[in-house]
């Protein structure tokens, strides 16, 4: 049997270093088998972990309730967006999902760089407090800051074509709130602000439903969530 390690002699018994099971057929002889090592599935923490940071920065960014300063969300993109999206990113690792493993570590550090520029002892927003000249400058920076994860964003729904239509339609949506929250930086345009916080509630909910699927399997649930897999490269 291959997947058997060295056996070694001990009296009338046949006993591999690691014991495991007795062969039915010559109760004489005990067995080995490497142990199995099942890793938990990452991909709802990170989704989770996603989607509920994203739907409140967007519904401030809708100013829900009034609401025009984001920090208290600050918290959130530390904790969960940021550090459960890269512990995610990391399971996505040791399972072998290149995919995964780059969009949760990626968007993890996306929310710890943003909630870092919310930080007032971070330095970052009082750069642009200095005169009138500087602080012109903070929506234009942000904006291109933005772009730049449009364009992440769109490079990574490139590559969900094989996966399924609800995951390729989180980073469709995703990217689409990027470029209006950018739009409405680069404008200075409240209301093109509140389309981007629109399609981020969107994206958020789009997300929630992705990580419910991976989330609701036969043992955990008593129904499944469709996701309309995409073809798959033929070999």
């Amino acid at each position: 049997m291959a997947d058997l390690e060295k056996q070694v002699q001990e009296g009338s018994s046949t006993i591999s270093p690691q014991v495991t099971h007795v062969d039915g057929h010559n109760p004489n002889v005990v067995y080995m088998t490497k142990p199995s090592t099942k890793f938990a599935n990452p991909t709802p923490l990170g989704l989770f972990s996603f989607a509920s940071t994203t739907l409140i920065l967007s519904l401030y960014n809708l100013r829900t309730r009034g609401i025009t300063v984001p920090n208290a969300v600050v918290g959130q993109a530390i904790g969960v967006g940021g550090l459960g999206q890269i512990l995610a990113g990391i399971g996505e690792f040791f399972v072998g999902n290149m995919f995964g493993c780059t969009a949760f570590t990626s968007f993890g550090g996306f929310w710890l760089a943003w909630a870092i520029i919310q930080i007032p002892d971070s330095g970052i927003a009082a750069a642009y407090a200095v005169n009138e000249f500087t602080a012109q400058q903070k929506n234009d920076a942000i904006a291109i800051w933005l772009i730049t994860w449009f364009i992440v964003t769109f490079l990574l729904f490139l590559a969900s074509f094989r996966s399924n239509v609800a995951t390729s339609l989180v980073f469709f949506f995703l990217f689409l709130t990027f470029i209006l929250l950018a739009a409405g930086d680069f404008t200075e345009r409240v209301g093109v602000i509140k389309a981007g916080g629109a399609m981020g509630v969107v994206t958020a909910f789009q997300a929630f439903y992705t990580g419910c699927a991976v989330l609701y399997t036969p043992e955990a649930t008593y129904f499944r969530l469709p996701v309309l897999d995409l073809p798959k490269r033929r070999n």
